[in-house]
């Protein structure tokens, strides 16, 4: 098997994707045997690959299921948490920048008068 390369993996559905991840983990695990038995080199190298393309796949998975649950969050009221910003816990709990400047009913009569 060839070198899985992110950018054909993003033209796939995520059922293609599962599909070829199956087919990864079997070739993984037929190779480990082999490994264990006393394969050949070259079947030996070739496990290093698999796991990158493993790797490769489910990133490109993570990332489609994020951008989905991204696109069905848009223009909601509440966020789920792992799409939130990130940033820092100090900048999360700080004042947004309309309650910093609002003012009292009484800081308003007073700079009025």
């Amino acid at each position: 098997m060839v070198r899985v390369k992110a950018y054909e993996l993003r033209s796939k559905t995520s059922k293609e994707l599962l599909k070829e991840l199956d087919e990864l983990k079997a070739e993984l695990a037929t190779l480990r045997v082999a490994k264990v038995s006393g394969g050949a080199a070259s079947k030996l190298a070739k496990i290093k690959i698999v796991r990158k393309g493993i790797a490769r796949i489910l990133t490109v998975y993570n990332q489609k299921q994020k951008a989905e649950a991204r696109k069905a969050c848009k223009g909601k009221k509440y966020v789920p948490l792992d799409l939130r910003p990130k940033k820092t816990r100090a900048i999360r709990r700080a004042l947004k920048v309309e309650q910093k400047y609002m003012k009292t009913p009484r800081q308003k009569t007073k700079s009025s008068n």
